[in-house]
């Protein structure tokens, strides 16, 4: 495998610094961004001129072009956060701030990589999403998860549209990882009490063994492999309880739709109608 130049987002710390630690010991070059890139000076040392320290605020659209502009094979859009809170008492501030790194962050780096890698004829971007923007529902988690939804949609009429040009999409569906995700990373809004038994259960769950049983070492490595490979998923659940959650949303999102079957097929003029709720 010849030598590949990734750009990756979020790298100083996490899953982000992870894959880039993972891209380096397999022998490629890394374009490594930061919001303070003095946090990647170890691996400057370690790795010197195959390592670029990029300063880089994924919101800012114009920064983002400049800082992509040179020949990338391998894009990772890892950098996020998450802030916890209910969606009726969380500010649209907040709501929107996450958004703006969550889903336009990616769009913004997505969009700057895509003319070179259509013009070369390969490349493959890897969407950092999570579990939670696969089946959703967790408490809290808002703004996180329909951001998620958002890149997963983005992701998929992405791969449609550039497969024919030789490209590929990677999203990555991590479980709970020990990062700090659930860290520094999160400021945890006031519950009311009216939310406490959904909002204020997933504050209490914070220290579950479930939010750290991912090894992001291995994550990383993982990645690097799959990208290396011939063949790659167009999705990618990480951990135990991804996988788990994973295959138990297909199955009762299935179940629901054999389950309406009749129903769903009654709006079409040519189907039988009016037709029995199950």
């Amino acid at each position: 495998m010849s030598e590949q130049t990734w750009f990756i987002t979020g790298a100083s710390r996490g899953l982000g610094r992870a894959i880039a630690e993972a891209a380096l010991a397999a022998g490629d070059r890394v374009i490594a961004t930061a919001r303070r890139p003095s946090q990647l000076k170890d691996l400057v040392d370690a790795y010197g001129d195959r390592v670029v320290p990029v300063e880089l605020d994924v919101t800012d659209a114009e920064a983002v072009a400049r800082a992509a502009n040179r020949q990338i094979d391998v894009v990772v859009n890892n950098a996020g956060y998450a802030n916890l809170g209910p969606i009726e008492t969380t500010t649209e501030e907040d709501f929107r701030r996450q958004f703006e790194t969550n889903f336009w962050g990616v769009y913004n780096v997505t969009r700057a990589v895509l003319t070179g890698m259509r013009e070369r004829g390969s490349g493959t971007i890897v969407q950092i999403s999570s579990i939670g923007g696969r089946v959703g529902g967790s408490a809290g988690l808002g703004s996180y998860q329909a951001a998620k939804f958002a890149v997963d949609g983005l992701s998929r009429v992405l791969a449609v549209e550039t497969a024919p040009l030789g490209l590929r999409v990677l999203v990555v569906e991590p479980g709970g990882f020990a990062t700090d995700w659930a860290g520094s990373s999160m400021t945890i809004h006031d519950v009311p009490p009216a939310y406490d038994a959904t909002v204020g259960a997933r504050v209490r769950g914070m220290d579950s063994p479930n939010l750290s049983a991912g090894d992001p070492k291995r994550a990383g490595e993982i990645l690097v492999r799959v990208v290396h490979g011939d063949d790659a998923p167009t999705h990618l659940p990480l951990g135990v309880n991804a996988t788990t959650m994973a295959q138990a949303d297909a199955r009762r999102e299935l179940a629901e739709a054999q389950k309406w079957e009749s129903v769903s097929r009654s709006a079409d003029f040519a189907e039988p109608y009016p037709v029995d709720l199950p």
